[in-house]
């Protein structure tokens, strides 16, 4: 699985066997906020969101910005994966 920034669209996005899983984000000085996250109805629960979502936070940690989530899977992502909460 292949995770690449699409900055021009500010996502994160990751091919799926039934289209493109989506991480959305703004950016607000320092900080990028998580929108919105989606995954084809036909690839949920088969894990691609949380790699979307893990390695988007992992990069956004290597281009020094901090994280907040506020889409619903991204703050039960990092509720999970704490090294990931900037509050």
């Amino acid at each position: 699985m292949t995770v690449r920034h699409n900055e021009a669209q500010n996502r994160y996005e990751l091919d799926t066997d039934h289209g493109l899983a989506i991480a959305v984000y703004r950016q607000q000085g320092d900080r990028l906020i998580f929108t919105h996250t989606e995954v084809p109805p036909a690839d949920e629960g088969r894990g691609f969101a949380s790699e979307l979502v893990k390695e988007a936070l992992s990069d956004t940690r290597r281009r020094g910005l901090k994280i907040v989530p506020a889409c619903s899977f991204v703050v039960a992502y990092v509720r999970r994966h704490p090294e990931f909460d900037d509050r």
